[in-house]
This record gives C-alpha cells, structure tokens and sequence, in this order.
C-alpha cells in the first residue's frame, strides 16, 4: 500500500475498479420499470399482494384450451384447498375435453359426490354421460341440475332438452356419431350442441 491508502498490487487495483464500476451501473438503473397494462413487459409482482386462486387459473387456462396444464393448475388448488366440487368438477372437464371419457365421469360423480347442490357440477356429469351414450342417465341428471339451478341457465335447460330430444330417438343414441359438440359456456359449464359442419 502507498502512503495515500491505495492499493499498488494489480490485483487490488482491478477488484477496487470492478466494485466502483458495478457501483455507478448500479445507481443507473431503476428500482422498478414502470408498467403499463399494454406494454412490452409483463405486470411487476406486488410481494405484499395476495396469491392467485388456482381455481381461477384452473378456468383461465381452460378458456385458453389448455387443458393439461388447466389440470396442473386444479391439483395445486387441491393441495392448497381440498378436493371440492369445484375443483373436482374442473379436472373432469379437463379430462372430458381431452378425451379421457373414464376419468372425466369418474372425477364428475365424485364432484356431486362432494357437494350435491352444485348445478354445474350435475350439468357436466350429464354431459360426459351424454358422451358416453348413457342417455337415460343422463336425462335424470340434467333434470336434476336444472331442478337445483332453477331454471335460470340456458345451458343447463338446453342440454336436458337434447337429452330429452334423443331419449325420444333412440337412433341418434350411437357416442361415436358426432353429431354433437362441446361448447364451453362461462366458468365450467357445457352446452351439448348439434354440430352443422
């Protein structure tokens, strides 16, 4: 060291320009970029804000037909909430919407199973039933959807006079004749509707 307190080892004097240097960047940059809802970057994250319910991520991925990760999303709610009827009524949409008929009405009972007042989760197990040419079941469970939403969804009332309508046909029973698809209708909810392609 010199008398005025530097250092004169190579060394010493190159980690002593590295910290000023990273020091003068450092006091450069700003705490924070400023957000704006239709910029290029994403929306900071509040530390103090609350966590997103994994429900609401569950139906948003659903919305983007993202169904697997949709079932990603509902487990880690069950990890955090419990199997509830809503949750389990989510997986088994996902499951429906994948194909996987089994799993889907399984999931579905299980979600009536859990809260028997949850028209949505009636409409969707008679949907899976309808997928799966279980029709007469499927009537009986629209009939009770409808009973329990009062009669106030479209959907619901729609689905049970399909139902109906093909009770009446059994010709137009076969699950494999496309002649119906799904359509989601808000949160959950399915609307069984004739396919004109």
């Amino acid at each position: 060291m010199t008398q005025s307190g530097v250092p004169t080892h190579p060394r010493a004097k190159t980690l002593l320009l590295a910290i000023a240097v990273t020091t003068a960047m450092a006091a450069c940059v700003p705490n924070r970029i400023p957000q704006t809802q239709d910029g290029p970057y994403a929306p900071g994250v509040d530390p103090r804000g609350e966590a997103v319910n994994g429900v609401d991520v569950g139906n948003r991925l659903m919305a983007a037909q993202e169904y697997e990760l949709a079932i990603d999303a509902f487990t880690r709610a069950a990890l955090e909430q419990g199997l509830t009827a809503e949750i389990l009524s989510g997986m088994g949409t996902a499951n429906l919407q994948l194909g996987r008929l089994g799993q889907a009405e399984t999931l579905m009972r299980r979600a009536v199973e859990a809260d028997d007042e949850f028209p949505a989760a009636w409409n969707n197990l008679g949907v899976v039933l309808m997928e799966r040419g279980k029709t007469a079941e499927a009537e009986q469970v629209f009939r009770r959807a409808y009973a329990l939403d009062n009669g106030e969804s479209d959907a619901i009332r729609d689905n049970l006079r399909l139902a109906l309508a093909k009770s009446k046909n059994p010709a137009n029973v076969a699950p494999d004749n496309n002649e119906y698809k799904l359509v989601q209708r808000g949160e959950g909810d399915f609307l069984l509707r004739r396919n004109q392609d």
